[in-house]
Protein backbone atom coordinates (compact mmCIF):
# COMPACT_ATOMS: atom_id res chain seq x y z
CA UNK A 1 0.00 0.00 0.00
CA UNK A 2 1.46 3.52 -1.11
CA UNK A 3 -0.17 6.83 -0.14
CA UNK A 4 0.49 10.56 2.02
CA UNK A 5 0.53 11.42 5.49
CA UNK A 6 -1.04 14.56 6.66
CA UNK A 7 -0.70 15.94 10.25
CA UNK A 8 -2.11 18.67 11.71
CA UNK A 9 -1.24 19.14 15.45
CA UNK A 10 -2.75 21.93 17.48
CA UNK A 11 -2.92 22.71 21.02
CA UNK A 12 -6.34 20.82 21.35
CA UNK A 13 -6.00 17.73 19.04
CA UNK A 14 -3.51 16.07 16.65
CA UNK A 15 -4.80 15.07 13.82
CA UNK A 16 -3.23 12.14 10.89
CA UNK A 17 -4.73 11.20 7.77
CA UNK A 18 -3.47 8.72 4.95
CA UNK A 19 -4.47 9.25 1.49
CA UNK A 20 -4.15 7.27 -1.13
CA UNK A 21 -2.13 7.51 -4.22
CA UNK A 22 -5.17 9.35 -5.89
CA UNK A 23 -5.83 11.46 -3.17
CA UNK A 24 -9.03 9.31 -1.22
CA UNK A 25 -9.01 8.90 2.32
CA UNK A 26 -8.01 5.50 3.39
CA UNK A 27 -7.68 6.60 7.57
CA UNK A 28 -7.62 9.20 9.78
CA UNK A 29 -6.90 9.51 13.83
CA UNK A 30 -8.46 12.46 15.97
CA UNK A 31 -6.26 12.51 18.89
CA UNK A 32 -5.77 14.61 22.08
CA UNK A 33 -2.55 16.38 22.56
CA UNK A 34 -2.78 16.92 25.53
CA UNK A 35 0.02 19.35 25.57
CA UNK A 36 2.18 16.84 24.74
CA UNK A 37 2.50 17.17 20.86
CA UNK A 38 5.83 14.75 20.83
CA UNK A 39 4.02 11.79 22.63
CA UNK A 40 0.62 12.65 20.62
CA UNK A 41 2.48 12.02 17.10
CA UNK A 42 4.21 8.78 18.45
CA UNK A 43 0.98 7.57 19.64
CA UNK A 44 -0.58 8.37 16.38
CA UNK A 45 1.96 6.73 13.96
CA UNK A 46 2.16 3.64 16.27
CA UNK A 47 -1.10 3.05 15.83
CA UNK A 48 -0.68 3.85 11.84
CA UNK A 49 2.18 1.16 12.34
CA UNK A 50 -0.01 -1.38 14.23
CA UNK A 51 -1.96 -1.03 11.49
CA UNK A 52 -0.53 -0.48 7.88
CA UNK A 53 2.51 -2.59 8.31
CA UNK A 54 3.00 -2.62 4.69
CA UNK A 55 2.42 0.97 4.00
CA UNK A 56 4.87 2.93 1.85
CA UNK A 57 5.04 6.57 2.57
CA UNK A 58 5.17 8.61 -0.84
CA UNK A 59 5.23 12.39 0.95
CA UNK A 60 4.29 14.21 4.27
CA UNK A 61 2.53 17.02 4.67
CA UNK A 62 2.48 18.87 7.93
CA UNK A 63 -0.17 21.89 9.36
CA UNK A 64 -0.78 23.70 12.68
CA UNK A 65 0.59 25.09 15.48
CA UNK A 66 2.98 22.67 16.04
CA UNK A 67 3.51 22.30 12.34
CA UNK A 68 7.94 23.28 12.90
CA UNK A 69 7.79 20.77 15.63
CA UNK A 70 6.30 18.19 13.28
CA UNK A 71 7.93 18.92 10.10
CA UNK A 72 11.47 17.88 11.79
CA UNK A 73 10.32 15.20 13.85
CA UNK A 74 8.78 13.68 11.00
CA UNK A 75 11.11 14.54 7.79
CA UNK A 76 8.07 16.36 6.32
CA UNK A 77 8.30 16.95 2.70
CA UNK A 78 6.01 19.81 2.96
CA UNK A 79 4.79 22.62 6.07
CA UNK A 80 1.96 24.80 5.41
CA UNK A 81 0.27 27.10 7.51
CA UNK A 82 -3.11 25.89 8.92
CA UNK A 83 -5.55 28.57 6.23
CA UNK A 84 -3.86 26.98 2.93
CA UNK A 85 -4.42 23.62 4.57
CA UNK A 86 -8.04 23.99 5.33
CA UNK A 87 -8.72 25.95 2.42
CA UNK A 88 -7.31 23.38 0.15
CA UNK A 89 -9.36 20.20 1.55
CA UNK A 90 -12.16 22.72 1.35
CA UNK A 91 -12.25 23.11 -2.35
CA UNK A 92 -11.47 19.73 -2.65
CA UNK A 93 -14.27 17.91 -0.89
CA UNK A 94 -16.63 20.90 -2.57
CA UNK A 95 -15.15 22.80 -4.92
CA UNK A 96 -18.06 25.63 -4.86
CA UNK A 97 -17.46 26.15 -1.74
CA UNK A 98 -17.22 30.25 -1.14
CA UNK A 99 -17.27 30.15 2.79
CA UNK A 100 -14.97 28.11 5.10
CA UNK A 101 -15.30 28.71 9.04
CA UNK A 102 -13.23 26.37 11.13
CA UNK A 103 -13.49 26.05 14.97
CA UNK A 104 -10.72 24.50 17.11
CA UNK A 105 -9.94 23.95 19.92
CA UNK A 106 -7.80 26.98 20.97
CA UNK A 107 -8.31 29.42 17.75
CA UNK A 108 -10.86 29.82 14.93
CA UNK A 109 -11.00 31.09 11.50
CA UNK A 110 -13.01 32.26 8.08
CA UNK A 111 -11.57 31.83 5.08
CA UNK A 112 -13.50 33.31 2.20
CA UNK A 113 -12.77 32.08 -1.51
CA UNK A 114 -13.85 33.45 -4.66
CA UNK A 115 -13.02 31.74 -7.88
CA UNK A 116 -11.35 29.11 -6.24
CA UNK A 117 -8.64 31.26 -4.74
CA UNK A 118 -8.34 32.34 -1.74
CA UNK A 119 -9.16 36.46 -1.29
CA UNK A 120 -9.12 36.71 2.40
CA UNK A 121 -9.06 35.34 6.15
CA UNK A 122 -9.14 35.84 9.46
CA UNK A 123 -8.08 33.85 12.62
CA UNK A 124 -9.12 35.26 16.24
CA UNK A 125 -6.70 37.29 18.64
CA UNK A 126 -5.60 36.01 21.70
CA UNK A 127 -8.94 35.77 23.28
CA UNK A 128 -10.40 31.81 23.27
CA UNK A 129 -14.22 32.91 23.76
CA UNK A 130 -15.20 31.73 20.55
CA UNK A 131 -13.42 28.69 20.76
CA UNK A 132 -14.03 24.92 21.53
CA UNK A 133 -12.00 25.04 24.89
CA UNK A 134 -14.69 27.94 25.87
CA UNK A 135 -17.40 25.08 25.28
CA UNK A 136 -15.63 22.73 27.12
CA UNK A 137 -14.92 24.65 30.13
CA UNK A 138 -18.48 26.01 30.16
CA UNK A 139 -19.41 22.41 30.07
CA UNK A 140 -17.39 21.27 32.44
CA UNK A 141 -19.01 23.78 34.93
CA UNK A 142 -22.60 22.73 33.87
CA UNK A 143 -21.54 19.08 34.70
CA UNK A 144 -22.38 18.42 31.27
CA UNK A 145 -20.75 16.02 28.94
CA UNK A 146 -19.38 17.90 25.63
CA UNK A 147 -20.63 15.20 23.52
CA UNK A 148 -24.26 15.91 25.01
CA UNK A 149 -23.65 19.74 24.88
CA UNK A 150 -25.31 20.51 21.32
CA UNK A 151 -27.95 18.22 21.76
CA UNK A 152 -29.06 19.70 25.20
CA UNK A 153 -28.80 23.07 23.08
CA UNK A 154 -31.22 21.82 20.79
CA UNK A 155 -34.16 21.35 23.05
CA UNK A 156 -34.00 24.50 24.46
CA UNK A 157 -37.35 26.78 24.04
CA UNK A 158 -36.45 29.82 25.65
CA UNK A 159 -32.07 30.66 25.01
CA UNK A 160 -30.58 33.07 27.75
CA UNK A 161 -28.79 35.63 26.44
CA UNK A 162 -24.71 35.69 27.42
CA UNK A 163 -22.28 37.98 27.45
CA UNK A 164 -20.15 36.32 25.13
CA UNK A 165 -16.54 38.96 24.33
CA UNK A 166 -14.65 37.16 26.93
CA UNK A 167 -14.35 34.27 28.51
CA UNK A 168 -14.39 35.90 32.00
CA UNK A 169 -17.24 37.73 31.51
CA UNK A 170 -19.41 34.83 29.89
CA UNK A 171 -18.76 32.41 32.77
CA UNK A 172 -19.82 34.99 35.24
CA UNK A 173 -23.13 36.05 33.33
CA UNK A 174 -23.45 31.89 32.89
CA UNK A 175 -23.11 31.53 37.00
CA UNK A 176 -25.20 34.27 37.31
CA UNK A 177 -28.19 32.61 35.02
CA UNK A 178 -28.07 29.60 37.11
CA UNK A 179 -28.76 31.22 40.45
CA UNK A 180 -31.61 32.81 38.93
CA UNK A 181 -33.06 29.33 37.46
CA UNK A 182 -32.76 29.25 34.30
CA UNK A 183 -32.63 25.41 32.62
CA UNK A 184 -29.61 23.60 31.53
CA UNK A 185 -31.07 23.56 28.06
CA UNK A 186 -31.54 27.08 28.25
CA UNK A 187 -28.02 27.76 29.53
CA UNK A 188 -26.66 25.69 26.55
CA UNK A 189 -28.42 27.13 23.95
CA UNK A 190 -27.39 30.42 25.48
CA UNK A 191 -23.35 29.98 25.59
CA UNK A 192 -23.86 28.54 21.68
CA UNK A 193 -25.13 31.73 20.39
CA UNK A 194 -22.63 33.03 22.80
CA UNK A 195 -19.92 31.76 21.04
CA UNK A 196 -21.26 32.39 17.07
CA UNK A 197 -21.49 36.22 18.13
CA UNK A 198 -18.46 36.03 19.13
CA UNK A 199 -17.16 34.40 15.66
CA UNK A 200 -19.13 36.59 13.66
CA UNK A 201 -18.14 40.04 15.52
CA UNK A 202 -14.62 39.26 15.84
CA UNK A 203 -13.23 36.89 13.62
CA UNK A 204 -16.34 37.54 10.83
CA UNK A 205 -16.47 41.10 11.13
CA UNK A 206 -16.06 42.75 7.30
CA UNK A 207 -16.17 39.21 5.65
CA UNK A 208 -18.55 38.93 2.84
CA UNK A 209 -20.00 35.27 4.02
CA UNK A 210 -21.17 33.37 0.93
CA UNK A 211 -22.67 30.25 0.21
CA UNK A 212 -22.35 27.61 -0.31
CA UNK A 213 -20.49 27.18 3.56
CA UNK A 214 -18.35 24.89 5.16
CA UNK A 215 -18.02 24.38 8.91
CA UNK A 216 -15.24 22.48 9.99
CA UNK A 217 -12.68 21.88 12.85
CA UNK A 218 -14.20 19.88 15.91
CA UNK A 219 -16.52 22.15 17.00
CA UNK A 220 -18.65 21.57 14.08
CA UNK A 221 -19.54 18.10 15.59
CA UNK A 222 -21.89 20.40 17.79
CA UNK A 223 -25.16 20.23 16.28
CA UNK A 224 -26.16 23.33 18.63
CA UNK A 225 -23.28 25.36 17.57
CA UNK A 226 -24.35 24.41 14.04
CA UNK A 227 -27.97 25.58 14.41
CA UNK A 228 -26.88 29.10 15.82
CA UNK A 229 -25.00 29.59 12.86
CA UNK A 230 -27.76 28.42 10.81
CA UNK A 231 -30.10 30.99 12.87
CA UNK A 232 -28.47 33.98 12.54
CA UNK A 233 -26.75 33.63 9.14
CA UNK A 234 -29.86 31.93 7.63
CA UNK A 235 -28.10 30.11 5.34
CA UNK A 236 -27.97 26.50 5.05
CA UNK A 237 -24.17 25.12 6.56
CA UNK A 238 -22.47 22.21 4.90
CA UNK A 239 -20.74 19.39 7.67
CA UNK A 240 -17.70 17.28 5.46
CA UNK A 241 -17.75 13.98 5.94
CA UNK A 242 -14.19 14.54 7.34
CA UNK A 243 -14.57 17.91 9.26
CA UNK A 244 -12.91 17.04 11.97
CA UNK A 245 -9.22 16.55 10.55
CA UNK A 246 -9.54 18.76 7.17
CA UNK A 247 -6.11 20.60 8.15
CA UNK A 248 -4.54 16.91 7.90
CA UNK A 249 -6.10 16.47 4.77
CA UNK A 250 -5.28 19.58 3.28
CA UNK A 251 -1.56 18.96 4.24
CA UNK A 252 -1.27 15.36 2.65
CA UNK A 253 -2.90 16.60 -0.43
CA UNK A 254 -0.60 19.41 -0.62
CA UNK A 255 2.47 16.97 -0.23
CA UNK A 256 0.71 14.55 -2.52
CA UNK A 257 0.72 18.08 -5.33
CA UNK A 258 4.59 18.71 -4.15
CA UNK A 259 5.54 14.77 -4.74
CA UNK A 260 3.99 15.20 -8.05
CA UNK A 261 5.25 17.86 -9.24
CA UNK A 262 8.93 17.48 -8.18
CA UNK A 263 9.36 13.73 -7.98
CA UNK A 264 11.62 12.31 -5.31
CA UNK A 265 12.02 9.86 -2.67
CA UNK A 266 10.07 11.07 0.60
CA UNK A 267 12.05 12.38 3.22
CA UNK A 268 10.05 10.93 6.08
CA UNK A 269 12.09 9.54 8.80
CA UNK A 270 10.04 6.15 9.00
CA UNK A 271 7.47 4.72 12.06
CA UNK A 272 10.62 4.58 14.36
CA UNK A 273 10.25 8.03 14.89
CA UNK A 274 7.57 6.38 17.89
CA UNK A 275 9.78 5.03 19.75
CA UNK A 276 12.85 7.62 19.26
CA UNK A 277 13.49 9.60 22.54
CA UNK A 278 12.96 13.58 21.66
CA UNK A 279 14.06 16.73 23.97
CA UNK A 280 13.15 19.84 23.48
CA UNK A 281 14.55 22.72 25.29
CA UNK A 282 15.13 26.45 24.10
CA UNK A 283 17.25 29.61 25.27
CA UNK A 284 16.88 33.57 24.79
CA UNK A 285 18.97 34.74 22.34
CA UNK A 286 21.03 37.98 23.47
CA UNK A 287 22.37 39.32 20.21
CA UNK A 288 19.93 42.58 19.87
CA UNK A 289 16.76 43.96 21.44
CA UNK A 290 14.44 41.33 20.27
CA UNK A 291 16.03 38.72 22.59
CA UNK A 292 14.00 35.31 20.69
CA UNK A 293 12.86 32.33 22.15
CA UNK A 294 15.17 29.89 20.25
CA UNK A 295 13.64 26.09 20.64
CA UNK A 296 15.91 23.48 20.04
CA UNK A 297 15.17 19.83 19.44
CA UNK A 298 17.67 16.90 20.05
CA UNK A 299 17.34 12.87 20.00
CA UNK A 300 19.25 9.97 20.50
CA UNK A 301 21.81 10.81 17.78
CA UNK A 302 22.32 14.65 18.84
CA UNK A 303 20.86 17.95 17.37
CA UNK A 304 18.22 17.89 14.98
CA UNK A 305 17.01 21.67 14.93
CA UNK A 306 16.84 24.91 15.83
CA UNK A 307 13.98 27.62 15.48
CA UNK A 308 12.72 30.70 16.21
CA UNK A 309 14.60 33.66 15.56
CA UNK A 310 13.45 36.48 13.60
CA UNK A 311 17.14 37.08 11.63
CA UNK A 312 17.85 33.39 11.16
CA UNK A 313 20.80 33.19 12.22
CA UNK A 314 20.47 30.34 14.75
CA UNK A 315 18.66 28.20 12.10
CA UNK A 316 20.13 25.09 11.82
CA UNK A 317 21.17 25.64 8.32
CA UNK A 318 24.01 22.99 9.30
CA UNK A 319 21.71 19.88 10.15
CA UNK A 320 18.96 19.45 7.26
CA UNK A 321 15.74 18.72 9.35
CA UNK A 322 14.67 15.43 9.25
CA UNK A 323 17.21 13.45 8.00
CA UNK A 324 19.46 10.86 10.15
CA UNK A 325 23.02 11.70 10.65
CA UNK A 326 25.52 10.44 12.69
CA UNK A 327 25.94 12.28 15.87
CA UNK A 328 29.45 13.55 15.31
CA UNK A 329 28.27 15.26 11.94
CA UNK A 330 25.53 16.93 14.33
CA UNK A 331 27.66 17.83 16.70
CA UNK A 332 30.10 19.33 14.20
CA UNK A 333 26.88 21.27 11.96
CA UNK A 334 26.24 22.24 15.43
CA UNK A 335 29.46 23.78 16.22
CA UNK A 336 29.86 25.85 12.88
CA UNK A 337 26.47 27.64 12.90
CA UNK A 338 26.79 28.70 17.06
CA UNK A 339 30.14 30.40 15.93
CA UNK A 340 28.53 31.97 13.27
CA UNK A 341 25.57 33.03 15.26
CA UNK A 342 27.59 34.74 18.04
CA UNK A 343 29.77 36.52 15.14
CA UNK A 344 26.56 38.04 14.35
CA UNK A 345 25.77 39.00 17.77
Amino acid sequence: MQGYLGIDVGSVSTNIVILSETGQMQHNLYLRTHGQPIAAIQNGLRSIMEQFQDLEVLGVGCTGSGRRLTGVLSGADLVKNEITAHAVAAMYCHPEVQTVLEIGGQDSKIIVIRNGVVSDFAMNTVCAAGTGSFLDQQASRLGVAINDFGGLALKSENPVRIAGRCTVFAESDMIHKQQVGHSIEDITAGLCESLVRNYLANVGKGKEIREPVLFQGGVAANAGIRAAFEKQLEVKLIIPEHFSVMGAIGSALLAREEMLENPRPSSFRGFTIADRHYITSSFECTGCPNMCEIVRLTDDSGLLANWGGRCGKWDSDGVVPGKAVTAAANNAAENTYIDRAKSLC
